[in-house]
Formats: structure tokens, C-alpha cells, sequence
């Protein structure tokens, strides 16, 4: 069954059935939320973030001018959202350990602690990233986005957000080999150039 683009969906939504907005949400609420809780870091925060966007996405839906470009435009509010709550003086501090590691069925309780100890070092590392460059970096590394995309999305040059990654990575470098992570036997952080 082939599925429908969004802005078939849309043209649907502003011509009076609104079930179909369930199927946008279908479609991007993950990805959102990924992007949301890897920006602020509180998977709480995030979630709430993710709601909101998509509230003001299906409010003012019929101010998206380009329905074709749907998911960029929504990605923009939610972004907007995470900017705003960075600048924030008096957004709560959350530590990095309050987050909860992914399990692993396949880990035993040592490689689990190492694969946790070394999470934590990572996430303190990237929290300590300017905004932009965290950003680009988990578009770009953990979100597969290719440079175009990533363009597309944030309305900045191939050039100026290949730059970012590339500052992100050599900052994670060094931070890193600054907290021995990168020369403890045993460990190995792999980031694939590119």
C-alpha cells in the first residue's frame, strides 16, 4: 500500500477531516523526540517539546506555506522550542545521569557498567558542546541526516554545518582524551568521518 505524501495529508486536514494528522504525528514523532531529548537533555522536557510542536503544527497548519516541505517546517518549530529553552536562565539543571541507559539484553553487569560509564562521559562531553555544534553533530552522526538535509533543516550552508561537526568532533576528541575515555583499555569511541 503506497503511502500518502504530506502534503496530500494536509490538503485532507485543511479541507475539514483532521483523522489524517494522526498519521504526520505517526511519522515524525520519534525523530522529533530524538532530536528534542538529545538538545535538552531531560526526556521529560522533551516529550512536552514534541507535544507542543505538534499542537502549533496542527494549529497553524494552514500557515505552512510549502506542504511538500511539512516535516523541515515542523522540524523548525520544534528547534525554535529547544533554542529557546537552552537560553533560558531559569530552565531547571538536569543531570546527564538522571537519564536512563538503553539495556541490553546481550551485555553482562561488567559490560554494562563500562558501556554506562562511558555513556555518561560521552553525554557530559557533548552537553559541554555550543547548541549549534551539539545539533549538527547528532543530525549528522546519530540521526544519519546527510549534510543536504541537515541544510534543508536548519537553513545553513553544507560548508557551515560541515564546519560545526567537524569543531563538535574535535571538541568531543579532546574532551574525551582530556577524561582518559579515549585511552582506557577496552574502550574504543568510533566516529566515522564523513
Amino acid at each position: 500500500m503506497m503511502q500518502a505524501d504530506d502534503s496530500a495529508i494536509i490538503a485532507r486536514v485543511l479541507n475539514g477531516d483532521v483523522e489524517p494528522f494522526s498519521e504526520l504525528v505517526r511519522r515524525y514523532q520519534v525523530g522529533l523526540y530524538r532530536y528534542a531529548v538529545s538538545m535538552v537533555g531531560d526526556p521529560d522536557t522533551a516529550a512536552d517539546m514534541v507535544q507542543d510542536a505538534l499542537v502549533r503544527a496542527y494549529t497553524n497548519l494552514a500557515s505552512c506555506r510549502e506542504p511538500d516541505r511539512f516535516r523541515v517546517w515542523l522540524f523548525r518549530t520544534l528547534r525554535n522550542r529547544c533554542f529557546d529553552h537552552l537560553k533560558d536562565p531559569r530552565r531547571r539543571q538536569v543531570s546527564i545521569e538522571d537519564v536512563p541507559p538503553v539495556p541490553d539484553g546481550h551485555e553482562g553487569p561488567g559490560e554494562r557498567a563500562e558501556r554506562a560509564s562511558l555513556r555518561v562521559e560521552l553525554l557530559h562531553a557533548l552537553d559541554r558542546l555550543p547548541p549549534v555544534q551539539r545539533e549538527a553533530f547528532l543530525l549528522h552522526y546519530v540521526e544519519g541526516h546527510s549534510y543536504e538535509d541537515m541544510s534543508d533543516m536548519l537553513t545553513a550552508s553544507v560548508s557551515a554545518l560541515k564546519m560545526r561537526v567537524l569543531r563538535a568532533r574535535e571538541a568531543l576528541a579532546a574532551q574525551l582524551r582530556d577524561h582518559d575515555v579515549t585511552s582506557q583499555p577496552g574502550r574504543r569511541l568510533s566516529i566515522r568521518r564523513g
